[in-house]
């Protein structure tokens, strides 16, 4: 009796330790995340950073999660918006004139979401209406629109929306919506089948250095 007794705790023992491994995994390169072909860590200013596009509906979904995840690493996440396409690279302007008339250098949740609603809660509408949205988003908030930028806000528009460009190419960035991790590593989310494993990866990468 001691001896099934003991090969009991044994076996419950085991499937306690097998658990605990499957609940965390460890990430497999090019499964759960890639490796740049470039380090881009001196394009990009925090640890971990969103790559999005406003026009990528993942990424509209991806975005009331952020703060989910921002919670689960315990530091906060960068934005940073691609170029790989002219859409991409139009919606980018929108986005950095709005990052840059902000206090923390990333627009607010209620200024994200009229962007990223001009995008998608109105795809059907012609582009100029859709523009006349984006614009009125900035006049609601007292913002500036990319069309009524001084000379110098037009510069660091421009200086921003090069930054991006950068960092899309070297990066060979050409999938959203993604989270690059010390600038070298690329987590493949699509791998992923909730936040609590796109956080564990992320943690692991943030670990990795």
């Amino acid at each position: 009796m001691k001896k099934i007794t003991q090969i009991l705790s044994l076996v419950f023992a085991s499937l306690l330790l097998l658990t605990a491994c499957s609940e965390n995994p460890e990430p497999q390169l090019n499964t759960h995340y890639s490796q740049l072909p470039n380090d881009i860590s001196d394009l990009v200013e925090q640890p971990v950073v969103e790559v999005f596009s406003l026009t990528c509906g993942h990424c509209l979904q991806m975005e009331k999660f952020i703060p989910e995840i921002e919670e689960g690493i315990g530091q906060p996440i960068g934005k940073v918006h691609v170029t790989f396409n002219e859409s991409a690279q139009a919606a980018a302007m929108f986005y950095y004139a709005a990052a840059m008339q902000s206090e923390t250098g990333k627009p607010d949740v209620g200024m994200m979401t009229a962007l990223f609603n001009a995008y998608h809660a109105n795809a059907e509408l012609p582009a100029e209406e859709r523009t006349q949205l984006l614009i009125d988003a900035y006049k609601e908030r007292g913002l500036v629109s990319p069309y009524d930028l001084d000379d110098e806000q037009k510069q660091q528009l421009f200086e921003e929306v090069t930054k991006a460009v950068d960092i899309t190419g070297k990066g060979m960035i050409n999938s959203v919506p993604t989270f690059v991790v010390n600038g070298k590593y690329m987590v493949i989310t699509s791998a992923h089948n909730d936040l609590p494993s796109i956080v564990n990866t992320i943690k692991y990468l943030i670990a990795k250095g």
